[in-house]
C-alpha cells in the first residue's frame, strides 16, 4: 500500500510559511488594547452604567439570591411575570424567558431571578420582631433568621403556650407551616412557608387563579455564601495558574512559564471583559467555563512550545525568531482543527442552547478565539524575548570576564 493512501487532510499544507513572530508587535498592542478595554468596563459597569451597578452581572450563586424556574399553562409577557412578582413586595428581580414557544417577549416557561433568600425581608423582620416583642406577660430576649432565611429563632424570659406564638407571628404578618419549642417553653423555631409558594401567590395574584403550572427548581444562595464562594472562585482561577506554572517549569525551563502564564491571564481578562461589555450573567458555571479556557490554552501552548523545543535541537544553525515561527506554522494545522471543532460545537450550544448553559458555550466561544490567539501571538513571543535576554545577559558576563582576566594579566 502506498504512502498517498495513509495521508491525512491537512488544511495548512506542509512547508508553509505564514509569518507569525514579525507581526507579534502590533499583536501585542491588539491585545492591550483588548485588555485595557476589559478592565476599564468593569469600572464602567460599576460606576458609570447606573443600571447594571456592578462589575459583572453576579449570578444568584455570587451575589447571592433566589432562583426559580416557573412554568405558566398560558402564553405570558415577560413585563407581565416581572410586574407580578414586584407586586408581590419582592425587589431586584430579573425575569428571562427559556424554552421553545411563544415569541421573543411571551412564553409558558421563565428564569425568575431575584435577591431574597426567605420570604421575610430584612425590614418585615424588623417589624415582626417589634410585634411580638411582648406577648401577654413574656418579652422577647432574642430574634434571628437562619442563614437561608427559612426559620426564625426565638427566645422569651417566660414559658409560653406554642399557640400564643403562633398567633402573634400570624398578627405580625409571618406565616408559619411549623412551630417546635424546647422543653422549658422559652425557645421557638418557626419554619416559614417556602418562597415559590409566596412567589406563586403573587404570580396568581395578578395572573389569575390556577396560572401558574408548576415550579420545579428553587435555588437560593446566602449573600454570605455567595461572597465566599466570590473569593473561592478568584482562588481557583489563580491556584490553577500557579500549578500550570511549576508544570510548565518541571517539564521546559524558565524561559516558557512566563509566557504560559502571561497567555493565561490575556484569555481569563478578556473573556471576563467580554462578559462585562455585554452584561450576561456571570455564575459558577461560568467560573468553570474560564477554568476550562485556561486548560484548553495550556494545552495549545504546550503543544508549540514542543516543537519549539524539538526544532531548537535540530536546527541549531538557524536564528531563534525563524524556529519559533517555523515551530507555528507547523502545529498550525492542528490548532485549527482542535479550535475549530471546538469552537464549531459551542457555536451551536450558544446557538440553541438556553439559560447558563448559553453562558457556559458564549465563555467557550470567546476563550477558544483569544486562547489560540494568544498561544500564537503571546506565549510564543514571549519565549524569544526570555531567551535572548538570557543570551544577551551570559555575554555581558562573558565579556567582564574576559575585560577582568585582561586586566589581571597586564598587572602582572
Amino acid at each position: 500500500m502506498s504512502d498517498e493512501k495513509h495521508k491525512f487532510f491537512e488544511i495548512i499544507k506542509t512547508g508553509s510559511d505564514y509569518e507569525f513572530v514579525g507581526r507579534a508587535k502590533s499583536a501585542y498592542a491588539v491585545s492591550t488594547v483588548l485588555i485595557v478595554g476589559s478592565i476599564l468596563m468593569l469600572f464602567i459597569n460599576a460606576f458609570v452604567i447606573k443600571s447594571r451597578g456592578r462589575v459583572l452581572n453576579w449570578g444568584v450563586d455570587f451575589r447571592g439570591g433566589t432562583e426559580l424556574q416557573v412554568e405558566f399553562k398560558k402564553d405570558v409577557a415577560i413585563s407581565a411575570v416581572r410586574a407580578a412578582v414586584e407586586g408581590g413586595g419582592f425587589t431586584g428581580v430579573d425575569v428571562v424567558r427559556y424554552g421553545a414557544g411563544g415569541g421573543s417577549d411571551t412564553g409558558k416557561k421563565f428564569l425568575v431571578r431575584m435577591g431574597a433568600v426567605s420570604v421575610i425581608s430584612p425590614e418585615k423582620a424588623a417589624a415582626a420582631k417589634a410585634k411580638i416583642s411582648k406577648i401577654g406577660e413574656a418579652s422577647l430576649k432574642s430574634f434571628a433568621l437562619s442563614e437561608g432565611g427559612d426559620v426564625i429563632y426565638l427566645r422569651f424570659d417566660k414559658p409560653l403556650e406554642n399557640a400564643a406564638v403562633r398567633s402573634a407571628l400570624s398578627s405580625a404578618g409571618v406565616e408559619a407551616t411549623d412551630l417546635k419549642q424546647d422543653g422549658l417553653g422559652l425557645s421557638y423555631e418557626a419554619r416559614l412557608i417556602g418562597l415559590d409558594v409566596e412567589v406563586t401567590k403573587a404570580l396568581e395574584k395578578s395572573l389569575g387563579d390556577g396560572a401558574v403550572e408548576d415550579i420545579p427548581m428553587v435555588a437560593s444562595v446566602g449573600a454570605k455564601a455567595g461572597r465566599q464562594l466570590q473569593i473561592d472562585g478568584v482562588k481557583a482561577v489563580l491556584g490553577a495558574m500557579v500549578l500550570i506554572m511549576l508544570y510548565v517549569g518541571l517539564r521546559f525551563d524558565f524561559r516558557y512559564g512566563p509566557g504560559a502564564i502571561l497567555a493565561l491571564l490575556h484569555d481569563s481578562i478578556i473573556t471576563i471583559g467580554a462578559f462585562a461589555l455585554t452584561y450576561r450573567e456571570f455564575s459558577l458555571t461560568t467560573l468553570a467555563a474560564v477554568l476550562t479556557i485556561i486548560g484548553f490554552s495550556v494545552n495549545d501552548t504546550i503543544v508549540i512550545f514542543d516543537r519549539i523545543r524539538e526544532n531548537l535541537a535540530r536546527y541549531r544553525d538557524r536564528k531563534l525568531e525563524r524556529v519559533v515561527n517555523l515551530s507555528i506554522n507547523e502545529t498550525l494545522s492542528r490548532t485549527i482543527w482542535t479550535s475549530g471543532t471546538l469552537l464549531f460545537v459551542t457555536l451551536a450550544m450558544n446557538i440553541f442552547a438556553s439559560g447558563v448553559i448559553r453562558d457556559f458555550a458564549f465563555a467557550m466561544n470567546v476563550g477558544v478565539i483569544v486562547g489560540t490567539y494568544s498561544s500564537i501571538y503571546v506565549a510564543a513571543p514571549v519565549v524569544i524575548w526570555l531567551t535572548n535576554r538570557a543570551a544577551a545577559q551570559g555575554k555581558s558576563v562573558r565579556a567582564s570576564e574576559t575585560t577582568r582576566r585582561r586586566r589581571d594579566a597586564e598587572a602582572v
